[in-house]
């Protein structure tokens, strides 16, 4: 066997298996690692695709849309490798995007899951600049608030190296391109399929993180992801997934004491985010997040074990109040952050 298993979940993503996956074959190492489908039961011709255009590449067959995490979870528990990437089927990849990857988690055996750094993928050459979904690494303020090295809410930088100083311990990585040891995946639960899509790569972090690994970005490699090759952004399906996602992210991974206070207070800051969709006519997004609210509430019974520690205590990234340095101090870079240990 061997070491690393590149798993693509797709679902009715033939043209973009067409524009993506010739990039994987290329740019991946075929010593080191096997590039495989995971099909979450398409209904158009991916299959055929596959078949046709890329008989080198295996095939795992769903006989429905399972989600992307119960996708994922199908798929590593069929294939077991040691470590597994997690790549979504809109990312293309240069030559010998994996091989700084893979020797880093084999060089440091206390590193649970790594990630390159996240580009955006443009027809514009002369421009570069991180991906919406992780750029060069995540974290968490202290309201329960994803952001990035590289992106903060709405606002993305241009990459011209400021994240490039070494390697960097982050609290979450991207979705969008992970690799993480197989057996600590399994161990930690696999990705929570309740969430079903977005956010569920962060829980699965946190889990990691709580076990006791740590999470890195590896700026030695990227990669270039389209983004919105599900959902595209603006879709009140995606803004349902945000808001509920991110509630269960806080009520499952916090101190029931702590977890409470801070679920209260993002009800406040999600009752103005409602205000705000309606001011701006955007009704399907108001009505997304009181469904999101109304579903929390039924799925938080669901999870009855929370943890001991407080992670967002832990890192100064994770104290933070990234709604008050964007928005009322104006930052918009992460280096521009005040951040102290």
């Amino acid at each position: 066997m061997k070491q690393v298993a590149v798993i693509i979940l797709n679902w009715n993503g033939a043209e973009l298996l067409r524009r993506y996956l010739p990039t994987v074959i290329a740019g991946t190492d075929a010593a080191i690692a096997d590039v495989i489908v995971a099909d979450n039961g398409s209904s158009d011709n991916s299959l055929q695709v596959l078949q046709e255009e890329f008989p080198e590449v295996k095939v795992l067959k769903f006989d429905k849309n399972y989600g992307f995490a119960e996708g994922y979870n199908i798929a590593i528990a069929q294939t077991m490798y040691p470590y597994t990437v997690l790549l979504n089927s809109d990312v293309r990849t240069p030559q010998e995007w994996l091989n700084p990857l893979l020797d880093y988690m084999e060089a440091h055996p206390e590193v649970g899951a790594v990630m390159p750094k996240l580009l955006h993928d443009s027809d514009d050459s002369e421009k570069t600049m991180f991906d919406y979904a992780g750029a060069a690494g995540g974290y968490i303020d202290s309201h329960g608030y994803p952001y990035c090295r590289g992106r903060i809410f709405e606002y993305v930088e241009d990459d011209h190296g400021q994240y490039d100083d070494g390697p960097k311990s982050v609290f979450w990585a991207t979705g969008a391109c992970l690799m993480v040891r197989s057996q600590l995946y399994q161990d930690a639960g696999g990705l929570d399929k309740d969430f079903f899509a977005h956010m569920e790569e962060i829980d699965l972090c946190w889990r990691i993180r709580l076990s006791g690994s740590d999470l890195m970005m590896v700026p030695s490699s990227h990669v270039y992801h389209l983004g919105g090759g599900s959902l595209a952004y603006g879709n009140p399906r995606k803004t349902y997934l945000n808001f509920r996602n991110n509630l269960l992210l806080l009520h499952k991974n916090l101190p029931h004491g702590e977890g409470k206070k801070l679920l209260f207070v993002r009800r406040l800051m999600d009752a103005l985010a409602f205000g705000m969709a309606l001011a701006k006519f955007h009704f399907g997004d108001a009505r997304a997040i009181i469904r999101a609210h109304r579903d929390f509430r039924k799925m938080r019974k669901n999870y009855t074990s929370q943890p001991e520690v407080n992670l967002l205590r832990t890192l100064p990234e994770e104290r933070v109040n990234i709604i008050t340095a964007h928005y009322l101090r104006g930052v918009k870079c992460f280096t521009d952050l005040k951040l102290s240990n």
